[in-house]
């Protein structure tokens, strides 16, 4: 039963005459809601909650606006989010940019601002949205086009999948890049037709330079972190997951996935410094790593967020990788890639498939058995199974009610995998986002048919399982309307297309994945994720009507105001 709405005491936050989208089981709607202190005191009608106003309540008149709880992207590399954009590094997304010769022009402008012989970062290039490319199939960005704008700095332009990376000369210099170094498993260096090199590093080969970059500083991580939080709270996300921080993330997305990431977060929030809710799951293997050295990888994390407010930081479990990420051909498919490459993989690093699959089932079954809740990353069908066989046999070896394990991305999940998850209360956590951003390409690399698939948001919520969605940033914007609206949507962002139709969702299920079946997630169903008296006072509050804007039109319903913890640190208001 849900608790009884305190009318006793003046609140301090009172928005009346809007449409308040509880989140509660019977997603009960109402006019009014009221806060006092850090928790929800009450909704209903605005007759209703008026007599809770008082000489000292701040009200906000919502004009026929809607609230909802404050969002929780479930998936969201908060610090590489903040490292990866300005004042950082360069955005070269769209739509900052569209051409190569923008791309140039931004990384002259930031040259122009650094000391020569820095490091220039930047994040987000896609060759489908560069005019160059999209006029010419054969042309793609080099080194060349980097080199006259940037000859004293190295320059590392990662792509927006986080599949590729783009140097200049001087950046293949400092990692010590030649046409004679050797190619890392499953990694391309790419050469023209005359064996020079492009300036372009695939896969595994960006490892050749993420390893000599220079590490963050406590002062970088902390000034990225709370760029993030900034554009979180001007989304209207009040919570996140860190998807993996650890020695496992030493040399991932600039370093930022490090432990001393873990570190700085946790001293903001012995602070009071920290102003989202941040649930962590450690990462102590790299992609790839081995069983053998999982134990004294998380020994070295135990205790590093004693002290903090478990409502503001708390570890929730272990992130694992599995395989990589659409669209590689390391996602391990059942049947071949439509245009060739075989069917990918786990994360083999010189095992053969069995091999890899027993070094996954004495991983999981450690971590499972220690306690601890798992998000693996996994993308292919043959490999979703291969993960939820191993959560299954983990299970059965040491059995552990409600675990709430889940696949991270699980973008070609099969029927059988999904009604295993189902059965056992396990998750599965997508992005909406990546769906629309590559459907077209992927229509070439798996498929129209697969291709429609991907992400079968319908298909797991038919099964029974609390779909979560997330933004993956710095992969997509954190903009969780846009992941609402491609969920009721599915349509290519660069054509229109519609891309599996029939695994489209509703507005209550889209808007559940980035409220109640997050915080579930989280282990936090019991104090937030809904708008009901005693809860979290988090609050989102968009400019007009949610339940009646056409899904094309929901991402660009503005966000006039955030509440976290019943401060407003949002609001559009003059």
């Amino acid at each position: 039963m849900p608790a009884p709405a305190d009318l006793t005491a003046p609140a301090d936050l009172v928005l009346l005459n809007g449409r308040v989208l509880t989140l509660d089981a019977a997603f009960r709607t109402a006019e009014a809601v009221a806060v006092r202190g850090d928790r929800i005191a009450a909704t209903g009608t605005t007759a209703e909650l008026r007599p809770l106003i008082g000489p000292r309540t701040e009200v906000v008149d919502l004009a026929g606006g809607t609230v909802l709880p404050g969002i929780n992207d479930s998936h969201l590399h908060a610090c590489a989010f903040g490292a990866t954009r300005p004042p950082l590094a360069v955005d070269v997304s769209t739509p900052a940019v569209s051409s190569i010769a923008d791309i140039r022009a931004a990384v002259r402008a930031q040259a122009d601002r650094q000391p020569p012989g820095t490091w220039i970062f930047g994040n987000g290039w896609d060759i489908g949205y560069l005019d160059e490319c999209r006029k010419d199939s054969a042309r793609t960005p080099t080194r060349w086009d980097l080199d006259e704008v940037s000859p004293d700095h190295p320059v590392l332009l990662y792509e927006f999948s986080g599949h590729t990376a783009w140097l200049n000369s001087r950046a293949l210099e400092a990692a010590g890049i030649t046409e004679d170094t050797g190619v890392p498993p499953g990694g391309v260096i790419e050469r023209r037709a005359d064996g020079a090199l492009t300036g372009i590093l695939r896969e595994s080969a960006q490892e050749l330079v993420n390893t000599v970059i220079p590490a963050m500083t406590e002062a970088a991580r902390e000034a990225a972190i709370r760029a993030a939080v900034d554009v979180c709270h001007a989304e209207g996300i009040t919570s996140f997951t860190e998807p993996g921080l650890g020695p496992g993330g030493k040399s991932l997305f600039l370093g930022s996935a490090d432990t001393a990431t873990l570190q700085v977060y946790a001293r903001m929030a012995r602070e009071g410094q920290l102003r989202a809710r941040v649930g962590v799951l450690l990462l102590p293997l790299e992609m790839g790593g081995a069983a053998a050295g999982l134990p004294d990888r998380l020994t070295t994390l135990e205790g590093l967020c004693d002290g903090a407010d478990p409502r503001l930081l708390a570890v929730l479990g272990v992130k694992l990788f599995a395989d990589g990420v659409p669209p590689s051909r390391t996602a391990w498919m059942s049947e071949e890639y439509a245009n060739g490459g075989g069917r990918g993989s786990l994360c083999l690093h010189g095992h053969t498939d069995t091999q890899r699959v027993d070094e996954l089932h004495a991983i999981v079954r450690h971590v499972h058995a220690a306690g601890h809740q798992l998000g693996v990353h996994i993308t292919g069908d043959a490999g979703i199974d291969a993960v939820v066989d191993a959560f299954a046999a983990a299970q059965l070896d040491h059995p552990r009610a409600d675990a709430r394990h889940y696949i991270i991305h699980g973008d070609f999940a099969s029927p059988r995998a999904l009604a295993i998850l189902a059965e056992h209360g396990w998750g599965a956590n997508m992005n909406p986002g990546v769906k629309d951003a590559i459907a077209d390409l992927m229509d070439g690399i798996v498929g129209p048919e697969r291709s429609a698939y991907q992400w079968p948001v319908r298909s797991a919520v038919d099964a029974g399982i609390p779909v979560t969605a997330s933004s993956d940033a710095p992969i997509t914007y954190p903009n969780w309307r846009a992941g609402v609206s491609s969920m009721l949507l599915r349509r290519s962002k660069a054509t229109g297309r519609p891309s599996g139709p029939d695994q489209c969702v509703d507005l209550q299920t889209a808007l559940r994945a980035y409220t109640t079946h997050a915080a579930h997630q989280d282990f936090a169903e019991s104090w937030k994720g809904t708008l009901e008296p005693t809860k979290a006072a988090d609050l989102c509050v968009l400019a007009g009507d949610l339940l009646h804007t056409p899904p094309e039109d929901i991402p660009s319903l503005p966000i006039t105001m955030t509440v976290f913890n019943g401060d407003i640190v949002h609001t559009t208001a003059h």
